[in-house]
């Protein structure tokens, strides 16, 4: 039986290392950005989830994984009891993959299109989390705050990124991920739904 978070620390430690290599490698981030035309016309479909893998810098490296390993260990959990024990890893991976896809329609025939980073996935994990908590507290940055707080923030962080559109990170797999991760853990668990709403409207019960 697969212990409860391992699989979210495995996530991160490889993440970490492909980003770490591919900082100073571009043939690395040349194989697994997502590059549009590399899929429409080379059937190279890995890219949609391999551009996870990879990152900007490191405060872009850093600021997903960090939200990772705040969420990561319940959803984990959660997928696991319901799903098997690789049902956090094929949500997380199936997110990359969803959340890529628009970006990839939209820019299908654009060779100046790039995007990397695991925005996506970590995006669905974290509302994800937002149905089962929203209230539960978390420190980011030493500031404490609920998790629907950090939510509504790191869906403006997103917007805000996305119109300025100065980076090679796809923001708008932000808003892709946040869609999938909240309408898939409601397939797989339909109560969450009814749950999350008690849970709004009672904050001073949590």
């Amino acid at each position: 039986m697969m212990a409860q978070g391992y699989a979210t620390l495995a996530i991160i430690a490889v993440t970490c290392v492909v980003s770490f290599m591919g900082f100073s490698n571009p043939a690395l981030i040349s194989r697994l950005i997502l590059w549009s035309p590399a899929i429409t016309r080379g059937r190279e479909y890995w890219r949609l989830a391999t551009c996870g893998l990879i990152h900007a810098d490191v405060p872009h490296l850093l600021f997903n994984m960090i939200t990772l390993y705040f969420f990561g260990a319940l959803i984990e959990a959660f997928y696991s009891v319901r799903v098997g024990e690789l049902g956090f890893v094929l949500f997380y991976v199936a997110g990359l993959v969803v959340s890529s896809l628009p970006s990839w329609y939209e820019h299908r025939n654009d060779g100046g299109y790039r995007s990397l980073g695991a925005s996506g996935a970590v995006s669905a994990v974290l509302f994800a989390y937002i149905l089962l908590r929203p209230w539960s507290q978390i420190i980011v940055f030493v500031v404490p705050m609920p998790a629907i707080l950090y939510a509504v923030l790191y869906l403006g962080y997103t917007i805000y990124m996305e119109r300025q559109r100065s980076d090679n990170i796809n923001h708008s797999a932000h808003l892709w991920g946040a869609l999938y991760g909240v309408v898939v853990t409601a397939l797989v668990e339909p109560r969450v739904l009814g749950a999350f709403v008690s849970q709004l409207l009672r904050p001073l019960a949590q």
